[in-house]
């Protein structure tokens, strides 16, 4: 199929009411007929890892349809369509030449993490809602901005952390603020990362821009820190830190001469500590979070073992936490949930845009205090950046 018919059948069925996007996050009726068909999405980008995995390789549920691709290397276009089947006629070399032949529901991006603004700038306008694999932005700057085209143009700005949809996460979160099961929280500890890109096996084109500062905004502190700010902002209900500590150190300079590979944060709450070890000098792959609190802890030992103590009660049990809701088994179910359903984005969720943007503030901070080697107090920092 040539990309002269892909469009022919594109107009015919915007004329028939059934292709066209919506044009707020609210429009369309989860009774409606057209809640049952597959959410048209196009991807932005094969250059990031977790496309593989999270999209090309994603099992055929039925509940998506990967309409578009946007991606100029043609090398790769070419390995992956052989090896995930999809067709080139559906690839594009630009954001602007896709959507002058094809008008997706929402768009994926995929690609370098300093290309999430050029994303959100050619789709907002267009109605087109928006899910960036995470983080965010590498910049508050880029953030802010985004966030005000987001709010222009009523379109859902999501973003996706794996972490997002880990049973053992969402059960220690309904554990915690909806049976009150250890009390008051007290202390977060994250462990996020693993050995390295390069010693875990990421291709080559991942690895390029990941490792540089200009693309990535920094290293393993914009590569995994993130993840821990997202959970912290979640569990801490949005609430902002007073106090930002970071320490970053690269212990692998002849792998990474740019970036930091080793980030320690601490962030300080008015009755809590929050502490994020963010690494590409683990010895292992980890993502797992300890939560203290005034009545008992609860441990995630990965996405879905559990530790639970509740002091005062016997020793600590263990766990397998449930199994997630329908329709919310990853970012892009969830997506077509809000889109389809209306399902509604509750304030500083995982994926929501007010918490992705406390977390670039934070970020913006953490880099500070790296770089100064001293406090950031949150209050007076931000501030100055008004």
């Amino acid at each position: 199929m040539t990309k002269i018919l892909l469009l022919f059948i594109t107009l015919l069925a915007s004329c028939v009411g059934t292709d066209k996007p919506p044009t707020s996050p609210k429009v369309l009726n989860s009774s409606s007929a057209i809640d049952k068909k597959p959410l048209r999405i196009a991807i932005i980008g094969l250059v990031h890892d977790h496309v593989h995995w999270m999209m090309l390789n994603r099992k055929k549920i039925g509940d998506i349809e990967i309409v578009a691709i946007v991606e100029a290397n043609q090398e790769l276009v070419k390995k992956y369509s052989q090896k995930y089947g999809f067709s080139t006629d559906i690839v594009f070399n630009t954001i602007e030449e896709m959507l002058a032949h094809i008008k997706p529901e929402a768009v994926t991006a995929f690609n370098m993490t300093s290309e999430h603004l050029k994303v959100v700038e050619a789709c907002a306008p267009l109605g087109i809602h928006i899910m960036l694999e995470k983080p965010l932005a590498t910049s508050l700057v880029d953030a802010k901005k985004m966030f005000n085209l987001a709010n222009q143009y009523q379109v859902q700005l999501l973003t996706n952390y794996e972490t997002s949809w880990y049973p053992s996460i969402r059960e220690t979160y309904r554990l915690i603020h909806q049976e009150n099961l250890i009390g008051e929280i007290r202390r977060i500890i994250i462990n996020v990362g693993n050995r390295g890109p390069i010693e875990v096996g990421c291709k080559a084109e991942f690895i390029e821009w990941l490792i540089d500062p200009k693309f990535n905004g920094a290293g393993a502190l914009a590569d995994f820190g993130c993840y821990g700010t997202n959970l912290a902002t979640w569990f801490m209900k949005g609430a902002p830190p007073t106090r930002v500590n970071c320490l970053t150190q690269q212990f692998k300079p002849e792998l990474y001469p740019k970036v930091d590979d080793d980030a320690t944060l601490i962030l300080t709450y008015p009755k809590a500590q929050v502490i994020i070890q963010a690494s590409w000098h683990w010895s292992l792959n980890r993502k797992d979070i300890e939560i203290y609190g005034s009545k008992g802890h609860i441990i995630c030992k990965n996405s879905k073992d559990m530790i639970i103590m509740k002091y005062g009660q016997g020793d600590a049990r263990s766990q397998v936490a449930p199994p997630l809701d329908p329709g919310l088994y990853d970012g892009f179910a969830y997506l077509r949930k809000v889109i389809r359903e209306n399902d509604p984005v509750r304030p500083f969720s995982p994926s929501a845009l007010d918490n992705n943007l406390l977390v670039m503030r934070v970020y913006e901070a953490a880099k500070q205090s790296s770089e100064t080697a001293q406090t950031i107090y949150f209050k007076t920092f931000e501030s100055t950046l008004k």
